[in-house]
């Protein structure tokens, strides 16, 4: 590439900059490969695009910085001193400033306040104005005004941008008072202190971060036939795709052909008749059909004269020539050829050349056995195998919890051998790399997985093209691209041939996904993604990877699905609460304890007498009162436990351990324990364990005395748990 020099940083008789000279990686602390170009200062454009430890996530076009996009050439060398004096605040010029930061920016961070200076410098060349001494508390109100408000081509406003939009604005005010000691052209006048000397965040009006998480979850009515398609994809179709991804590997095309020989040298000349006759004589003798053309090429062909009843229109010649050893099927050998290649039409006829005969795999809706994809031309083809391996994107993200950078530099190697804990217990582990709030390069990190997650990972290496030790997986993908390409493949007739429920147009995103993920960790055992995911084993897999790394990146999703279990649980005992007020009261050994609990609060709603000492008026106050009640709640499939002592958990003494801090939800017996709870929301757990448990009796011989009698016992406990449940509800609508 060209270097390009700023005149600025060269005109004679001003003071040099600082950096006039200056290697940026070097000053920067930047590692470069062996034999990498470098930026220099006076470049007018800086590509760190071979920069060693840059996240796959961030794009090319963020890491090239063209100083050259801003108007004023005068100003574009102080675009540079700032950018630069924020990559290396260790400089000597740098450190004795007194807002300066003292940390380095990331480079993507500082690609960020290149371009909103860029945005702010042209802003203020498209006012008239010529130096930024002529920059007052009126100019800065003014941009910030302009970049708080969304505007249509007419001018008119129609919205406001984002906080962090405001607040990248008043940055880059700031940033040119901080630094402003350090330019050599031009600076603003020290004295301005815009908005009052407020800091950037304040001006913007940014959320403090103790809000609630603004990432919405996926919705159900997505999110269910979404991962269904991802998982069937994965499990049913990925084999076949692994197939097809090598048999296009094994296919030459133009795009594999090799250099040309050298100056001077040219491939020795060929028969095309000698050569292309052996290949048709096959085609005739064997009936295998000839490659068809794909449509927009037969299109072209129809715009270039050919006639429409041609029987050789959609013939791909290319893929003929390259069976005999060409790479490419030349115009002039058409008249020579034409007879032999009809006469081969005639008796072979014509077809895709990709999966002809494919394998047959089970619909994901029936028992029934189809084909795994009809015919394919190569483009198509292509797009099938990028379609398996999106969804083995979906599912590692909406199962693992790893956020889309952390997905995006898993490399080949990445899933580690797994481990067996015990009988059935299988762990598996992915290594890859934490980008978010690391420096540069990242850190190591491993996540626990589940099966579904360790098998979409090993189909992907099973489907890069790249054969070396330690190449990327995925590489940098843009999601939702990919998602739109998945969902719309799926809501075609390709894919509803195969039973996949239609995705409806919802947007979805990695941030959503990981989000609905810990929401649904956090309200087990239900929620549609257990019914794709045994969500159990989600969860140990996430608390193991806590356990065995705490400050890794699987203990910031137990941390969220924590605060969601905390809101769970608060919401389901305000949802108790009010359906005591309505007369739905509970069932279960602890139904008397917990309904004296609720009468105490309900009793302090009473407004009594002026004189009461005490009247719960404000539904946050009552929250607060619920609030203690909801830490002790664990949630079982067929019941609450409330664990208000353990001493006597009913689980604890079983296993003979009163002390523990937790009750044992695998030994949980509610019928008996006296802090279980039964409510209408679990009548359908205990109406289906009845119905099954009736089923196997009826199927028992008489002389299956032992196994009867236990099936009994069950029975007659669900039997007997259902009718307080109902006795309970009518009990309360009467009162």
């Amino acid at each position: 590439m060209t270097r390009i020099t700023s005149a600025a940083a060269r005109a004679p008789g001003l003071r040099p900059s600082v950096f006039a000279g200056s290697d940026v990686c070097r000053e920067a602390g930047l590692t470069l490969p062996g034999g990498s170009r470098r930026p220099a200062f006076d470049d007018d454009q800086w590509d760190f695009t071979n920069v060693t430890g840059l996240p796959v996530q961030l794009p090319l076009a963020h890491r090239r910085f063209d100083f050259t996009a801003v108007e004023d050439p005068r100003w574009r060398l102080v675009a540079k001193e700032l950018i630069l004096a924020m990559l290396a605040p260790r400089h000597d010029a740098v450190a004795p400033l007194p807002r300066a930061y003292r940390t380095p920016l990331h480079v993507s961070t500082a690609k960020g306040r290149l371009d909103e200076l860029t945005r702010w410098l042209n802003w203020l060349t498209s006012r008239g104005v010529t130096s930024l001494g002529e920059v007052d508390d009126e100019y800065c109100t003014a941009y910030l005004q302009h970049r708080r408000q969304v505007r249509d081509e007419g001018g008119a406003v129609i919205g406001e941008r984002s906080p962090a939009t405001r607040r990248a604005a008043a940055q880059v005010i700031v940033d040119l008072l901080s630094y402003g000691e350090l330019f050599t052209e031009d600076r603003i006048n020290p004295a301005l202190r815009p908005w009052g000397g407020a800091s950037a965040s304040a001006i913007a009006e940014m959320p403090n971060g103790r809000d609630e998480n603004k990432t919405p979850p996926v919705p159900d009515q997505v999110l269910q036939p979404m991962l269904a398609a991802a998982l069937y994809v994965v499990n049913a179709l990925g084999p076949h795709a692994v197939h097809l991804a090598a048999e296009l590997r094994g296919t030459a095309t133009m795009r594999a052909r090799a250099a040309a020989p050298g100056p001077g040298r040219r491939a020795p000349r060929k028969d095309p008749a000698a050569f292309l006759s052996p290949v048709l004589d096959r085609h005739h003798r064997d009936r295998d059909p000839l490659p068809e053309l794909m449509p927009s090429l037969v299109r072209q062909r129809l715009r270039n004269g050919w006639e429409p009843g041609d029987p050789l229109l959609k013939v791909n010649f290319d893929a003929l020539a390259r069976e005999a050893g060409y790479w490419h099927f030349g115009s002039p050998w058409l008249p020579a050829l034409r007879p032999l290649i009809e006469a081969t039409l005639a008796q072979a006829g014509l077809a895709k050349p990709f999966q002809r005969d494919a394998a047959s795999v089970r619909r994901s809706d029936r028992d029934e056995t189809i084909p795994w994809t009809g015919p394919l031309h190569r483009d198509e083809a292509e797009g099938l195998v990028g379609i398996v391996r999106t969804a083995a994107i979906i599912v590692v993200l909406a199962v693992s919890g790893m956020r889309s950078s952390e997905v995006m530099e898993l490399r080949a190697g990445a899933l580690q051998p797994h481990q067996e804990a015990g009988p059935g217990m299988v762990r598996h582990r992915l290594a890859s790399r934490v980008v978010k709030g690391q420096p540069l390069g990242g850190s190591a990190d491993e996540w626990v997985v589940v099966e579904p997650v360790a098998r979409a990972v090993e189909l992907a290496g099973q489907l890069r093209d790249d054969p070396q030790a330690g190449a990327l997986l995925f590489g940098r993908f843009a999601f939702a691209v990919r998602y739109q390409w998945f969902r719309n493949w799926v809501n075609s007739p390709a894919a509803q041939r195969l039973g996949l429920a239609p995705i409806p147009a919802d947007p979805v995103t990695p941030r959503m996904l990981r989000r609905t993920l810990a929401i649904e960790l956090a309200y087990r055992p239900s929620g549609l993604l257990a019914a794709k995911i045994h969500l159990k084993h989600v969860s140990v897999a996430t608390t193991e990877g806590y356990a065995s790394r705490p400050g890794g990146a699987q203990a910031e999703l137990l941390a969220e699905v924590s605060k969601y279990e905390s809101q769970r649980n608060l919401d389901l005992v305000w949802a108790e609460f009010r359906n005591y007020q309505h007369g739905v009261m509970p069932a279960g050994p602890g139904a008397r304890e917990l309904t004296g609990f609720f009468a105490s609060i309900d009793a302090g709603l009473d407004p009594g007498t002026p004189g009461s000492p005490k009247v719960q008026r404000s539904e946050r106050e009552i929250l607060n009162l619920l609030s203690r009640r909801a830490q002790i709640l664990h949630l079982g499939i067929a019941n609450y436990c409330w664990f208000t002592d353990p001493s006597r958990a009913l689980c604890l003494k079983l296993a003979g351990t009163p002390g523990a801090d937790r009750p044992l939800a695998g030994m949980c017996d509610s019928a008996r324990c006296p802090q279980a709870t039964h409510h209408p929301c679990h009548r359908p757990v205990w109406a289906d364990s009845a119905a099954t448990t009736k089923t196997f009796l009826d199927e028992l011989g008489p002389t299956r005395k032992t196994e009867k009698a236990r099936l009994e016992a069950d029975y007659h406990r669900a039997q007997q748990v259902l009718a307080e449940i109902d006795a309970a509800h009518r009990t309360g609508q009467e009162q």
